[in-house]
């Protein structure tokens, strides 16, 4: 395998593993690029992104332009003089001057079975929509959203107890893996590439504040997706009130039972958490009160008890 000179662009952890798997292949990272440093925490101290935090432990050069839309930022991509620039989460649209840059183009990771959940939450997504199948894609990246040709796949079973967090994992190692063989491919000339069918195209809209409140009156199954799509970030969540307090709790793990009930209603609650729902009930195993680490639901239940005909919100 010949070694190119190429710029990562990635933010997430998500990325971190392909970056990690380029480096150990031995091609040249001239630079990385990530979003800039945000502000977190109680402090409120500037956070470095989890790609940036890596690069810099690696003693990567790191750019954090806050955009790509300027000349001056174009012409000093341009400068790199790339053979390729490699794309994970980064998070910033390229315009056509930094895509047209490299001289074999820019190729992007996308977790998900194109054109199926193009778009910024695919991994969520597929969950939520109760899909049994995604994957992985290498994608020649062209101006459109997740539009461009198909270089390489694989496709990847998702499990009845998959969360969005483990799912997440398993797909960035795949991930990182193939696209080791795609620059491998690009490098002796071997990659084709597949237009996208231009039918079966959905789209994985970031996933709103809003949409994470539980919906009782939805079916069982429907919420059991939800929740582990959602899982562990944003968390899906039900309010309960207490007194002049109105409490949110995120729901971590759950299962769906044949019970019957008004949904919301609470139809028992001591080992698990068992709630009715449009059709049938979750089985509540695992929640978390905000500013409180994961419990189980026993644990949970002796600190915020809960009765049997109690109505969630």
């Amino acid at each position: 395998m010949d070694r190119l000179r190429l710029a990562f662009m990635g933010t997430p952890e998500f990325s971190v593993p392909v970056l990690a798997e380029i480096l150990g292949a031995g091609h040249e990272v001239v630079a990385v690029y990530s979003q800039p440093p945000r502000k977190a925490g109680r402090g409120l101290a500037e956070q470095l992104s989890p790609v940036h935090r890596f690069a810099a432990e690696h003693s990567l050069p790191v750019f954090t332009p806050a955009s790509l839309k300027g000349e001056a930022e174009q012409q000093a991509f341009a400068a790199l003089d790339l053979d390729v620039a490699v794309v994970v989460a980064y998070g910033l649209i390229l315009p056509k001057p930094v895509l047209d840059a490299p001289r074999m183009g820019c190729l992007n990771l996308h977790a998900s079975l194109l054109p199926r959940w193009r778009g910024a939450a695919p991994i969520q997504r597929a969950i939520m929509a109760g899909d049994t199948e995604t994957g992985v894609m290498i994608m020649q990246m062209e101006q459109g959203l997740d539009t461009g040709p198909v270089l390489l796949a694989e496709r990847v079973a998702i499990a009845a107890d998959d969360t969005s967090g483990s799912l997440h994992d398993r797909l960035s190692h795949i991930g990182a893996s193939l696209m080791l063989r795609a620059l491998a491919a690009l490098s002796r000339g071997a990659l084709e590439a597949a237009p996208q069918p231009e039918t079966g195209v959905t789209y994985a809209a970031k996933i709103g504040k809003a949409e994470a409140r539980i919906d009782w009156s939805r079916p069982a199954g429907d919420l059991d997706a939800h929740i582990r799509g959602l899982t562990p970030a944003p968390g899906a969540f039900f309010e309960i009130a207490r007194g002049n307090e109105t409490v949110r709790v995120k729901i971590r793990r759950a299962r769906p039972l044949d019970n019957s009930g008004k949904p919301g209603e609470v139809l028992a609650a001591a080992d698990t958490i068992v709630v009715a729902c449009g059709e049938g009930a979750l089985e509540i195993s695992e929640l978390q009160r905000a500013g409180k680490s994961p419990v189980g639901a026993r644990e949970f239940l002796r600190g915020f008890p809960l009765s049997a005909g109690e109505s969630l919100a």
